[in-house]
């Protein structure tokens, strides 16, 4: 059953778990080290060392970190991995996407149901990944969200990138978990909105009530590249699309500035986020 489990594992890991999986298994049994002993000298136990070997679970970022510096042997395998192993985390339909919104130059993004993963708190993400369905696995979920939360480091990179939001008002009332959450979300989005390259809109409930809602057609994400390309994300029930063809990348550009002349301005949103944070429920 055992020899079974770990060949399951090996068939569904992302190629670059697999080949970190086998790095670590030859570079520990290089130095005569067990799985216990390679555990005991980076703070893990001999299990945790096995799980990455099996690829039942991806290395995190920090024992990366701590295999470089414990059997790296001043190569920079570990190092180079970091980025791959996050990105081979993510769920397939967002992995070519993950990559371009590590280096994009802007992203403008508009949303309908839930806050855009980049601005998600870990209580908010935990409840919306583990509450989907079909459910996953606990050790998944958690994987899942530590590789979401990783993504904010895109908020401090430098060179600094201009990030644009905007909300539907209904997903600022959305509780997933419980409305402690929702309260924790809230504040964490107010406290990104005042950040210097970030501007958060919210697109008022009465929108709807007026015949003209630029953004009922749903959510996408307008990127800039590194190389100053254009692109549009968009994404339904767990399937995903990366439009480049100017003419539409340019439709959708043109839509987003709708939903955009159609939302609060950034100060009023800011005012009606704060508010909601504040609600008694």
């Amino acid at each position: 059953m055992i020899a079974i489990a770990r060949s399951e594992n090996k068939e569904v890991a992302g190629a670059v778990t697999r080949f970190v999986a086998d790095l670590v298994k030859a570079m520990r049994e290089q130095r005569g080290l067990s799985q216990v002993e390679l555990g005991e000298m980076i703070g893990y136990s001999g299990a945790a060392i096995s799980a990455v070997e099996t690829c039942a679970q991806p290395p995190s970022d920090e024992m990366l970190v701590k295999l470089e510096e414990a059997i790296g042997g001043g190569l920079g395998l570990f190092e180079r991995a970091r980025e791959y192993i996050l990105n081979d985390k993510y769920p397939p339909q967002f992995k070519d996407f993950a990559l371009m919104e590590a280096k994009a130059v802007t992203l403008s993004s508009y949303q309908t149901f839930v806050v855009d993963g980049l601005f998600q708190t870990e209580d908010y993400a935990r409840a919306l990944i583990g509450g989907g369905y079909p459910k996953l696995p606990e050790a998944k979920v958690e994987e899942l969200v530590q590789a979401r939360m990783a993504r904010k480091k895109l908020f401090d990179r430098d060179p600094t990138p201009m990030i644009e939001l905007i909300l539907e008002e209904d997903a600022l009332r959305r509780p997933f978990g419980s409305w402690e959450v929702l309260r924790g979300q809230l504040h964490s989005l107010a406290k990104d909105a005042t950040r210097p390259n970030v501007t958060v809109q919210v697109l008022p409930l009465e929108r709807g009530l007026r015949g003209d809602h630029a953004g009922a057609a749903g959510s996408m994400v307008l990127v800039e590249t590194e190389e100053h390309h254009h692109v549009v994300y968009l994404e339904v029930e767990y399937q995903s699309l990366l439009v480049s063809k100017p003419a539409e990348v340019a439709q959708l550009s043109h839509r987003y500035a709708k939903i955009r002349a159609q939302a609060l301005s950034p100060d009023d949103s800011l005012s009606l986020i704060e508010r909601l944070a504040g609600e008694e429920r």
